[in-house]
């Protein structure tokens, strides 16, 4: 109960912003490839079919003259483990730099983020890969993120949607090739889909 409070209350603060603020819902399921693989469009659901939801919020922290914005972030995901084990949440803070695409009056952003992840239980996906290949398991673990979206307020032309974007995120813990943890092929990748208003 005290989780969903702190979600309500975290989106309140959020929305009662003024400006240089955005607020991010996505899911999506885990896939078997590893993150170079996806990032080349191989992408393979992960036979577990688990998968993840949850938000972020984020302050805008610079704006360059050229098309980049610079925000820090803090999410808020609960792993859907399908009875594998119990379903358990996941934090983490991240900076993300998004660059920003304008023609013909629309917006395309490529978002990409740096961060840290910290999952109360370590997803069944990370448990399996580490498993076969004889690897460490950690709560703590590296966060990249990267994502591709279009503005649907300019597309359908409704002032009331500007700066709402749809889009696809892939969500990826690892770390980084022992770097973290003892942690070498004991990660996960999950394609998402995403809907974030600025504001």
């Amino acid at each position: 109960m005290r989780r969903v409070l702190f979600i309500i209350l975290t989106c309140k603060l959020l929305l009662s912003a003024q400006d240089n603020y955005s607020l991010k819902i996505a899911g999506g399921i885990a896939d078997e490839n590893d993150f170079g693989q996806i990032l080349s469009s191989q992408t393979k659901p992960h036979h577990t079919s688990v998968g993840v939801v949850g938000i972020d919020g984020g302050y805008l922290l610079k704006r360059f003259e050229a098309p980049f914005e610079i925000y820090a972030k803090a999410g808020l995901f609960r792993f859907l483990e399908h009875g594998y084990q119990d379903d358990f949440f996941e934090t983490n803070l991240f900076i993300k730099l998004y660059y920003n695409l304008n023609f013909l009056n629309q917006r395309i952003r490529f978002g990409a983020a740096e961060g840290i992840s910290y999952a109360f239980e370590i997803p069944i996906v990370e448990q399996i890969e580490a498993e076969e290949n004889s690897d460490n398991n950690s709560n703590f673990l590296n966060y990249l993120e990267i994502s591709l979206d279009f503005d649907i307020g300019r597309l359908l032309h409704v002032k009331s949607l500007k700066n709402t974007y749809l889009g696809y995120t892939l969500k990826h813990r690892s770390g980084i090739y022992g770097l973290i943890n003892n942690v070498e092929r004991g990660g996960s990748n999950y394609n998402m889909l995403h809907i974030e208003k600025t504001f």
